[in-house]
């Protein structure tokens, strides 16, 4: 058999269940972290409930997959160990094939955080496909919304266990409990938890912007301003009716 015609024969089972975004349907991706608990309380002994160290290492990640990815992204979001992308609306590379999006996301996440951490991590990545732009201002508001529910619950459960509470008795004390409960539970500690870094609860934003960079005319010798758009990292986004209305706006640009 020549080998176009077996290769043609064998490539039909390995695209058997190929999947493609139709045109039009906007693509937004979420990678998680692999036991990535174990991985920074553990092994890495990262300060809980939240360290710097670990949301820098999150937001350096999300910042090579916005630019070296080879994809079109124009929004990414990070909290906790998650990361969501936003593609440009008109991306087509891979011809928006699904395994293709998911595997090199997967993979250049995962190769850029082990390398950055210098010990092996692995993310993996799913495609989520919304309808119109108001989907995706309600994906993004979700996302941020489990970053609130996620801060509180972390503060709480940590908070219980450097008090001496085992894994099962930090989980049992606040099973069901209301959010009221769990402020209480810790303005009773002296920890406000309106008062605390606001990218711990509303997650951290990145985006481009165009800023001014000075530079230099050989022709005329003066200084000239030019426009220039690099990656914005916001720290202190807002949250509720505020944010739906600021992915909103940054969607209809």
């Amino acid at each position: 058999m020549k080998f176009d015609d077996f290769d043609k024969k064998m490539r039909i089972y390995e695209e058997s269940i190929d999947r493609s975004i139709l045109p039009e349907i906007f693509i937004v991706t979420r990678l998680d972290g692999r036991s990535f608990t174990r991985l920074t309380k553990d092994v890495c002994q990262f300060e809980a409930p939240f360290d710097t160290r670990f949301r820098d290492l999150m937001v350096d990640t999300t910042k090579h997959l916005m630019e070296k990815s080879g994809f079109r992204i124009i929004y990414g979001y990070t909290q906790s160990d998650e990361i969501s992308l936003l593609f440009a609306p008109d991306e087509n590379t891979f011809n928006r094939k699904v395994r293709k999006i998911n595997t090199t996301l997967a993979g250049e996440a995962s190769a850029f955080f082990s390398m950055s951490l210098g010990r092996l991590a692995t993310l993996d990545c799913r495609v989520v496909p919304l309808p119109n732009k108001e989907k995706v201002v309600d994906y993004f508001r979700w996302r941020q919304e489990d970053a609130h529910r996620n801060a509180l619950n972390s503060w709480c459960y940590w908070t219980l266990r450097k008090e001496g509470k085992n894994v099962s008795a930090a989980s049992r004390e606040l099973e069901n409990k209301s959010v009221s409960y769990k402020n209480e539970l810790l303005f009773e500690r002296g920890i406000n938890f309106n008062d605390l870094p606001k990218w711990q609860k509303r997650g951290v934003g990145i985006c481009l912007k165009e800023v001014d960079r000075e530079g230099f005319n050989p022709l005329t010798k003066e200084k000239v301003i030019t426009k220039r758009k690099k990656l914005d990292v916001d720290y202190e986004l807002e949250i509720g009716d505020k944010y739906d209305e600021f992915i909103r706006n940054f969607m209809y640009e």
